[in-house]
């Protein structure tokens, strides 16, 4: 057994990676972009290459060459914030590149199993009638980040019906853990804390709107869920991927503070705010659950105290 993942070498595919290598005993082939790839993280098993699925022919050539028995569409941009930047940047990364993925399989005739990894971001905002969010509820993107994966979400369902590849849709709340990049709120705000203790920063955190409430998963728990769908999740299918807590942004800065070594005083700071931001979403993973046995393992304590110590040693040793 083969799996191609594309963006194996962002924040996801490194958990989803060791995650398999640990689990399975299959090839894994994995792509980066925009950087060329790292070393394999097990030479014997895994063969890393650089690939810009935006490149139509570079694509079909990757598919041709590989043949895998599993797809796992990770490669996106994912930051809200920078897809309003630049909102064409990130709906021709998101689109295009599943739009040739899909468009290869076609043409080599072939039918591997295919997560196509959309958001639950892709809801919009919801009423306290509709909370906890399923599947069934009505798309209403509020940012150019989502409309990507709405057009994602709806092609990977096109191509299931059109041509029969067994396109299962995942929709995955916020998730978070180590190796995350500072432009995401856990790790801003923690490698934030260990500057401070570390003395390269005055004892002031700096944040955006803090009112928020969100549904974060620890990325370990997500990439089991990720090999779980793609073993036994319905073809056709969209399965959420949640906690079903809500957590304000609040909270997660009150969790970090506690754990300091050190007072830090709050600051507000404008330019984190964003345009339009959804005041509650959490998901049910119901569904997911019921059809592949997972449920989320890692308490959130956990998760956040493990970014922190990621970013003290980062400190530490830099």
């Amino acid at each position: 057994m083969h799996i191609l993942t594309t963006g194996a070498t962002g924040f996801v595919g490194t958990h989803l990676a060791h995650y398999l290598l640990a689990h399975t005993h299959w090839g894994l082939v994995g792509t980066s972009y925009p950087a060329a790839p790292p070393p394999s993280r097990d030479p014997d098993r895994e063969t890393l290459i650089y690939l810009d699925l935006r490149d139509a022919e570079a694509t079909q050539t990757t598919l041709d060459t590989y043949r895998p028995d599993y797809i796992i569409h990770l490669a996106a941009q994912s930051h809200v914030p920078t897809s309003y930047k630049d909102p064409w940047d990130t709906l021709e990364n998101n689109i295009r590149g599943q739009l040739n993925l899909l468009q290869s399989c076609v043409a080599l005739d072939i039918k591997p199993r295919i997560l196509v990894i959309g958001s639950g971001e892709e809801y919009g905002r919801a009423t306290a009638e509709d909370l906890p969010l399923v599947e069934t509820h009505p798309l209403r993107p509020e940012n150019p980040y989502s409309v990507s994966k709405v057009a994602q979400d709806v092609m990977g369902y096109q191509y299931f019906i059109s041509y029969g590849i067994p396109v299962i849709r995942i929709r995955p709340f916020n998730h978070v853990g180590p190796g995350q990049s500072p432009r995401f709120v856990l790790a801003a705000f923690a490698s934030q804390i260990a500057e401070i203790e570390g003395g390269e920063k005055a004892p002031v955190l700096r944040v955006g709107n803090l009112t928020p409430a969100r549904d974060f998963t620890d990325v370990r728990d997500v990439a089991r869920a990720y090999y779980l769908t793609l073993l036994h999740g319905k073809a056709g299918e969209v399965y959420n991927i949640a906690s079903g807590v809500p957590r304000t942004i609040q909270s997660l800065v009150d969790q970090l503070l506690s754990l300091a070594t050190v007072d830090i005083r709050i600051e507000r700071d404008t330019d984190r705010y964003r345009p339009a931001d959804v005041p509650i979403i959490y998901g049910s993973a119901d569904k997911l659950k019921q059809d592949t046995g997972w449920v989320p393992e890692i308490p959130f304590q956990q998760t956040v105290s493990d970014v922190l110590e990621e970013w003290r040693t980062k400190i530490r040793n830099a």
